[in-house]
Formats: C-alpha cells, structure tokens, sequence
C-alpha cells in the first residue's frame, strides 16, 4: 500500500503538531527548539504556494467563474421572462408546446451541457496537473523523511 500524506490530511489532527510537543530550549545560550516533522497542514501550505497549485487553481477558476455566471444570467432570464412577459412565454411553439416549456428544457439540457463540458475540462486542463502535483508532493515528502531518518541514524 502507498503512503499517500493527503489521505488523512482532515483527520490528523488540523494544524496540531505531528509529534509530542517539546518546550522550547529558552534561557540557555545556543540552545535551539528542537524541529518538529512537517505535519498535514505544513505539507498543504508548502502546495497552496507552489506555482504549480496557483496553475491548477487558476484553471479551475478560468472555467467555473464564467460558466456559473452564463448559466446562472440564463436562469434569471428564465424566471423574468416566465413573470414578466407571460404572453411571450405562453406563444405556442409546436401544438401544446410553448416558449416556456422549450425553455424549461432548455434548463435542462444546459444543465447536463455544463456537466460534461466541467468534466471535460477537469480531464483535459486540471486533472493530469493535479496529480503530478500530488505525486511531486508525495515524493517531496519521501525525501524529507529518508532524510530525516538518515540524520538520526
């Protein structure tokens, strides 16, 4: 099994120390806090600042931000027109069908658009991105420990 560090970054105590707490070598000349192991919270920090992350983020951003904005104006076009002009919304279409009701399947519809088009870009723009930084993170994280248990040696 993989040692995944982002596995139980909720759980593991949010931003508490990863180890015993030692007090601080204070009052005595030369003498340094002992350095605790970086916990989840470091780990995540360390990530939100990379470059790499602000990428993803970006990403993610550029997509949701005008999507939720397009659908949501379409909406609010959809309920104003069904209550300020009723008769446009009622004008027949083909036999029983109206303008509200190809509207209102249009809700739908874009409603299952924005989905798939949301997947598509996760997959295409974000997904790959954001599990290479996951894995440089991982491996980052490897490091320091053999590292770590290297100097204790």
């Amino acid at each position: 099994m993989i040692d995944d560090p982002w596995y139980d970054a909720l759980a593991s105590g949010w931003g508490e120390p990863a180890g015993p707490v030692e007090p601080a070598a204070a009052g005595r000349p030369g003498a340094q806090a002992p350095q605790r192991p970086p916990g989840a919270a470091d780990i995540y920090r360390e990530v939100q600042r990379s470059a790499a992350f602000q990428e993803v983020r970006g990403r993610y951003r550029r997509f949701v931000v005008p999507a939720a904005l397009a659908f949501l104006a379409w909406y609010l076009a959809y309920v104003v027109a069904a209550t300020a002009a009723p008769g446009l919304m009622a004008r027949p279409v083909a036999g029983a069908v109206n303008v509200a009701m190809v509207a209102g399947l249009g809700q739908f519809l874009t409603t299952f658009a924005l989905t798939w088009a949301y997947t598509r870009h996760a997959r295409r723009h974000r997904d790959r991105a954001a599990l290479d930084l996951r894995w440089a993170v991982f491996d980052h994280e490897r490091g320091r420990e053999r590292t770590r248990e290297a100097a204790e040696r």
